[in-house]
């Protein structure tokens, strides 16, 4: 069966990876130069699997208000928001208030995690991967009683749901991370000694080349111009260079399936087959810095709880990652938003990295309204979507590939994909 992937980000190249592994034929066809480029550039470098939340969250809600007029806030929105925005947060409100649901997606990503955690496991173990990897933990940091209180509701939910956890004292802390310096306030934090790390675009792009050994063909620099329909099914591709300027002609790509793990670009693939996709492109920054001292850098993942900031130790390099932006597709780099990372990182981790020497970064993480991201066949019987995947795409992509490989040849998902489900928005 020849299978086509839109996308190569981390989602795409998972899934186009599981399924060759499956012995399809495999065809991607990504927009930019090479495999990894767009989200999964820059982003946190953590893989939090038992970290997973839905967006729509009413904490969140009630957070939202103090966050926006709070400068160094982690909430920030283009005013006056967009339509576009607007309707975004409708539905994010909707869902947020809905009687259960965020309880039971929270309960569902966080099964998708624990599965994505064993899927990464199994794939790091059959192959060698150079993306400074690691499964060293994830710490949440509590910097008031309250705060403390909240982490130790959420211990509660990881207890039934058998996701191994411990609570820290500052005297722990120590301990697990001496590089914890700072002089800002420390009650205690949250462990989840399971959850990973590593550079996302490294690991996208090793395993990229691991897809190409197996026969995986990657036409970068190519655009969909429109899906070639037949009796329910996509039957072809109708490709273009992504140059305009490019004096190549446009050619057919036969498909007995197709896979859309666009990101952000994905909502414009589905309009055309008549299926909603309300992904928006949440923003994010992040500043990635040469690590001075070993000694004072993280050695993981660690949150910082007043700024929303995580800062995470790749190898020599320390990354560090803030903000949620509602700002559409503006690329600018605020240096007010560089110099609010920079103070979260000197205020836990002073003299860890060489910040001034820090590469910048913004990128959109494709977020639904609800949380969760869209897995599952829609629509048309060949047509499968993997993406939406929000803040979590890096956390999610083994598990999400996994699911999709299971989907195209007739099998029973490992868990439940009704959550997931791309028809969950109606039109």
């Amino acid at each position: 069966m020849h299978i086509a992937i839109i996308g190569a980000g981390v989602v795409g190249v998972t899934t186009a990876h599981a399924l060759a592994c499956r012995g399809h034929r495999v065809s991607v066809v990504e927009r930019l130069d090479a495999a990894g480029l767009e989200t999964s550039r820059g982003n946190a470098g953590q893989r939090s699997y038992g970290y997973v939340y839905p967006w729509a969250s009413p904490a969140m809600i009630k957070k939202a208000l103090p966050w926006l007029v709070k400068s160094s806030g982690p909430l920030k929105m283009r005013m006056p928001p967009t339509p576009w925005t607007l309707r975004f947060l409708t539905a994010t409100w909707r869902f947020a208030n809905a009687p259960g649901v965020f309880e039971a997606n929270r309960r569902a990503m966080l099964r998708l995690g624990t599965y994505s955690r064993q899927c990464f496991l199994d794939l790091e173990d059959s192959l060698d991967l150079a993306f400074d990897g690691n499964h060293g933990g994830l710490i949440d940091l509590a910097s008031d009683a309250a705060t403390a209180e909240g982490l130790k509701a959420t211990a509660g939910l990881l207890s039934e749901m058998g996701i191994d956890h411990q609570w820290l004292t500052p005297e722990g802390l120590a301990e697990v991370e001496p590089g914890l310096r700072g002089d800002a306030p420390l009650v205690g934090a949250l462990r989840l000694p399971g959850d990973g790390t590593g550079d996302c675009q490294r690991f996208t792009q090793a395993l990229a080349v691991e897809c190409e050994r197996l026969g995986v063909a990657f036409r970068y620099a190519t655009e969909v111009r429109e899906l070639v329909r037949e009796r329910g099914v996509v039957r072809a591709l109708q490709l273009v260079p992504a140059n305009a300027a490019s004096s190549r002609e446009g050619e057919t790509l036969e498909v007995d399936a197709l896979v859309v793990s666009a990101g952000c670009q994905s909502p414009g693939l589905a309009e055309a087959v008549g299926v909603r996709l309300p992904i928006y492109p949440i923003k994010g920054y992040s500043l990635t810095a040469p690590i001075e001292d070993p000694g004072r850098a993280p050695r993981s993942t660690v949150i910082d709880d007043r700024y929303k900031v995580a800062a995470t130790r790749l190898g020599d390099r320390l990354r560090a990652t803030g903000f949620v932006e509602l700002d559409e597709f503006d690329r600018r780099i605020p240096e007010a938003r560089l110099a609010t990372i920079r103070q979260a990182v000197e205020s836990r981790f002073p003299g860890a990295a060489d910040l001034d020497r820090a590469e910048s970064w913004t990128g959109f993480r494709p977020m639904t309204p609800d949380g969760p991201p869209i897995i599952g066949q829609a629509k048309l019987d060949n047509l499968y979507f993997n993406t939406g995947h929000g803040t979590f795409g890096w956390t999610l992509s083994a598990a999400s590939a996994q699911l999709i490989g299971q989907l195209v040849d007739g099998e029973t998902p490992a868990l439940d994909i009704s959550p997931f489900r791309p028809d969950r928005f109606g039109r």
